[in-house]
């Protein structure tokens, strides 16, 4: 287990921690939260520390202390849900990273609520009842917490997402998500009760809506999905089995192989469905309109991948 090097204040305004946090990890986590464990495990999650600060005239503050394996991962339980307004807490300047979608808020807070991406800690103070007083100790807790830590960039795999496809497709980054586990894949965009695309803690996925730049238009969204495996073999086998699973009317005739020439793409209920592999990487659009939008999403996006291959 991860040595925690936070150190949060014995006492903010009226209210004052226990000496010692209470201990979650993977083993009981499930005691801990009802359902929700899932989502935390399903990131590479080392454990939990939990302080519920009190006080003699006002509702407790809750907080959780997230250590995650990694600064994605702590990013990544962030990004299931960028709702609340951004605040900040760090002093530390931000990475120095270029890409279009370098920048994401660290700190969001809405109602009592306060969710931090720190380097590879995720938290969230949450007041039980929202008060002057109450949110000022939040953030003031908020800050103690972030002191000291590195902003570390996001996953490189966001990087490659195109913000904007022909002036006609925009990346809502409001709703662009990291995961590694089909299960958080499924609370963000469901897709089947298996894990029909072998996702597990080795993978780097991330999903995002594009829709039309025209707001005259009808908002329809397409949703893109990108998967970084371990290997080759491994972006092979996931295809494959995606395939099988998802599309069992366009079994005859299928070979995995053909996909890295072209986007494959199949009429579905719904619209249409495209897919491309490169290398370990599986690219996927559900929901759209026409053939030509999921080859030309598909397109932009693995040109981004070969792009940021060559310069590496």
């Amino acid at each position: 287990m991860k040595t925690s090097a936070i150190r949060l204040p014995q006492t903010i305004g009226l209210w004052t921690r226990p000496d010692s946090p209470q201990i979650v990890t993977s083993t009981n986590i499930f005691d801990y939260m009802d359902g929700a464990g899932e989502l935390y495990i399903g990131y590479r999650f080392d454990h939990l520390e939990v302080y519920e600060y009190t006080s003699g005239s006002q509702d407790d503050i809750l907080v959780e202390l997230y250590f995650m394996d990694t600064s994605d991962d702590a990013f990544g339980l962030l990004s299931l849900d960028w709702g609340g307004e951004p605040v900040a807490l760090s002093s530390s300047p931000e990475n120095s990273s270029t890409g279009s979608n370098a920048r994401f808020n660290r700190a969001l807070y809405g109602e009592g609520l306060l969710r931090i991406w720190s380097d590879e800690l995720y938290a969230r103070i949450m007041a039980y009842r929202e008060t002057p007083a109450a949110k000022e100790a939040v953030l003031a807790i908020g800050r103690a917490i972030t002191a000291n830590q590195k902003n570390l960039p996001g996953p490189e795999i966001m990087e490659i997402l195109s913000p904007v496809i022909d002036s006609e497709w925009r990346l809502r980054k409001d709703r662009l998500s990291f995961f590694r586990s089909y299960l958080v894949l499924n609370s963000i965009y469901y897709l089947s009760p298996q894990n029909i695309l072998n996702l597990d803690l080795l993978v780097d996925a991330v999903t995002a809506p594009y829709e039309k730049t025209n707001e005259s238009e009808d908002r329809k969204r397409i949703q893109f999905l990108l998967v970084k495996y371990i290997d080759p073999e491994s972006a092979r086998q996931a295809l494959s089995h995606f395939h099988e699973a998802f599309l069992p009317e366009y079994k005859k005739g299928f070979r995995v192989d053909s996909a890295t020439q072209d986007t494959l793409v199949y009429e579905v209920e719904g619209g249409w469905l495209g897919y491309r592999l490169h290398g370990s990487h599986v690219a996927i659009v559900f929901d759209c309109p026409d053939q030509e939008s999921a080859r030309k999403i598909i397109r932009q996006n693995i040109s981004n991948l070969k792009e940021k291959e060559e310069n590496q």
